[in-house]
């Protein structure tokens, strides 16, 4: 097949985003080709050793012209972009994504917890407006009602929101992420620790991939039935703040950084995987050998 992948840092030229957007998207390139297909990816400027570059002219328009000369596509973007973009896929090419709507579900920090939370998934509590702290004696976390990554995500014990600005209760624990594929049926990838300095902000640094503990069965379970809930196919990575119990504090609908870690220690490829739940049948499991530590800031060496 013929088949995009478009990652929004690589294709529309954003240097901010660029180590991990590039680490991503030569993975996934590297893996596509792997497969035997012909991979076309949007870019400003980089080139990657495999696949072929296609000269953004803007990152929608450039995405907009590719899907409809491919067989199927899949798109990385910030997630309050991610759903326009996923839905220009759906109108010209088969998404190997997540479905539109259940990113725009998953972006929107506060109706996703809420979602979550009628369904019976353990979220923290959240505050959409007006005061947070009072009586309560621990921490908030501030962070954007719309958006992705850790920037822009503080701690607070108490204040009032600014508009467009949700708090949720810090949890004690560990900071854990669940890759995991959807179709048919749900295949658990990994469960990965996320390396995160936590000061007056959040800064992500990096993951160990994967991070066995004892309750990871406990973890899987919370994360599988989330996705179902949310409507996710193909890749997604639930981020989980383990404290007495696996609390869900975002929703990635679409491939996150820990992919550069599955792909060194995972003997299938990701790429075949994605192609399977969207059109075939996904396995039972997959075979984990060693594990892989990334530093956000050593990118550039991968």
């Amino acid at each position: 097949m013929k088949i995009l992948v478009a990652e929004y840092a690589v294709g529309a030229g954003i240097e901010e985003f660029m180590l991990e957007g590039k680490a991503m998207l030569d993975t996934l390139v590297k893996s596509f080709v792997s497969c035997g297909h012909v991979v076309l990816y949007p870019s400003a400027g980089v080139k990657l050793q495999e696949g072929k570059a296609v000269r953004t002219t803007g990152f929608e328009e450039t995405v907009r012209k590719l899907s409809k000369e491919c067989d199927a596509a899949l798109v990385i973007a910030p997630d309050e972009i991610l759903g326009d973009l996923t839905e220009i896929v759906e109108k010209n090419s088969v998404n190997l994504g997540c479905p539109s709507n259940s990113i725009r579900l998953c972006a929107d920090k506060l109706e996703c917890t809420r979602t979550l939370s009628h369904a019976g998934i353990p979220v923290p509590e959240t505050i959409g407006s007006g005061e947070y702290g009072g009586k309560y004696n621990g921490d908030f976390v501030i962070k954007p009602r719309f958006g992705c990554a850790s920037e822009g995500i503080y701690r607070s014990k108490r204040g009032k929101l600014k508009e467009g600005f949700i708090a949720t209760a810090f949890v004690e624990g560990e900071h854990l992420s669940v890759s995991l594929i959807t179709g048919k049926t749900q295949l658990p990838l990994t469960v990965n620790r996320q390396l995160i300095e936590i000061k007056d902000n959040f800064s992500y640094k990096g993951s160990i991939v994967p991070y066995h503990c004892e309750r990871n069965k406990e973890i899987i379970d919370v994360a599988t039935k989330t996705a179902r809930i949310l409507g996710c196919c193909g890749y997604a990575g639930v981020d989980i703040a383990l404290g007495d119990k696996p609390y869900v504090v975002d929703v990635n609908p679409r491939p996150t950084s820990s992919i550069i870690g599955i792909s060194k220690v995972m003997e299938t490829q990701i790429a075949d995987l994605i192609i399977k739940s969207k059109f075939g049948e996904l396995p039972d499991h997959v075979k984990i050998n060693g594990s892989f530590t990334f530093k956000k800031d050593q990118l550039s060496f991968f």
